[in-house]
């Protein structure tokens, strides 16, 4: 093997297309661009998203993401934060009055996150499958 008789793999050079070099090369005359129009011209290009003049889509749609209405509505509080507290008798509005849940919520759910060793009685609060079998476990009742 000789330095002199070394050659690229077959297929891994390819020939570049020369435009605009006469009748024969298939290129001629328009070099491949078309007849008159803004993208035979030199420098006629239009920018991304540009749709000729009209209004493009990123202008025609709102700018505003989504935002839920109904988010603040439940609250969600855990059974440790009921486990310290001395009171019997839970309902959404004294759960309201004792700062565990926001003024704005509009249903409670209990979720087993912690456990509970005794006795509370649970009414119009939503709960969870788990926090039920815990409430319950500690002698306590869901009415909802």
């Amino acid at each position: 093997m000789h330095l002199n008789t070394l050659k690229p793999a077959e297929g891994s050079k390819k020939k570049t297309k020369r435009v605009a070099r006469g009748i024969g090369s298939g290129f001629g005359k328009t070099a491949g661009r078309g007849h008159k129009g803004q993208k035979s011209r030199s420098g006629g290009f239009h920018k991304l998203g540009f749709e000729g003049g009209q209004m493009p889509l990123q202008r025609r749609l709102p700018k505003v993401g989504f935002a839920s209405r109904k988010k603040g509505d439940t609250a969600e509080l855990h059974l440790y934060q009921l486990a310290g507290r001395k009171e019997k008798v839970y309902d959404v509005e004294k759960l309201k009055a004792l700062g565990l849940v926001a003024k704005s919520a509009k249903s409670v759910k209990l979720i087993k996150s912690g456990e509970i060793k005794r006795a509370i009685k649970l009414s119009g609060i939503r709960i969870t499958a788990g926090a039920r079998v815990a409430v319950e476990k500690a002698g306590g009742s869901v009415a909802e």
